[in-house]
């Protein structure tokens, strides 16, 4: 159980949901219920502080993501930009792991989201997820704009879903057979996209797939 009196019931309620997370793999199957009883609250109480599922996913992916990935670098001047994009879009693919821990992430994510009937809890599930993720790699990229001056704000949502899609075909590739190391290509691809994301404007003609960029 979580033994933390002296942390307040809403904060309580996320420790326990994200545990529960920690340990399931997924945030599909959270239910208030189960995170009522990991919190040694009331599912009432709990209610009163995220009155939908929903709501609560939401919040407590936001805080998995904000103990796991702090905006810190992001903010870190003496580093350039693109270094930082790249540590941050590095830190959000080793939550998938390496090897075998990646291709646990994997099947967890297929089994919560692919192979089973696609109700709306579960497509909102999967929606929750996504948006922490765009929120968050919109953010990095407002901050990277106030320095880069040809980084055109209002592209932002539409880069900030391309360097979502470069991760979710990197976390996959780890999880896949490979005859050498993932290292240099995955390295190679995160800075042609934190190059892409940053580039003053996409390559004409070639809709939403922005320039190539080399190093």
């Amino acid at each position: 159980m979580v033994e933390r009196p002296e942390m307040s019931t809403r904060e309580r309620i996320l420790a326990a949901a994200a545990a529960i997370i920690r340990e399931d793999g997924v945030a599909a199957r959270l239910s208030v219920r189960a995170v009522a009883t990991r919190a040694e609250v009331s599912t009432g109480s709990l209610r009163h502080h995220f009155p939908t599922q929903q709501v609560l996913r939401d919040a407590v992916m936001q805080r998995v993501y904000d103990w796991m990935l702090p905006d810190s670098s992001i903010g870190d001047t003496s580093i350039p930009a693109r270094d930082r994009l790249v540590h941050s879009l590095r830190k959000v693919l080793d939550m998938s792991g390496t090897s075998a821990e990646a291709r646990r992430s994997m099947t967890l994510l297929m089994e919560a989201f692919v192979t089973v009937e696609q109700t709306e809890p579960i497509r909102e599930a999967y929606l929750a997820i996504q948006r922490d993720g765009q929120r968050r790699m919109e953010r990095w990229l407002e901050r990277l704009a106030d320095e880069v001056d040809s980084l055109p704000v209002a592209e932002i949502p539409r880069r900030a879903r391309y360097l979502g899609t470069v991760l979710n075909g990197l976390a996959l590739e780890r999880a896949l057979p490979a005859a050498d190391s993932l290292a240099q290509r995955e390295s190679e691809a995160l800075y042609a996209a934190a190059d892409m994301a940053l580039a003053p404007r996409w390559m004409p003609g070639a809709g939403a797939v922005p320039y190539s960029a080399t190093e």
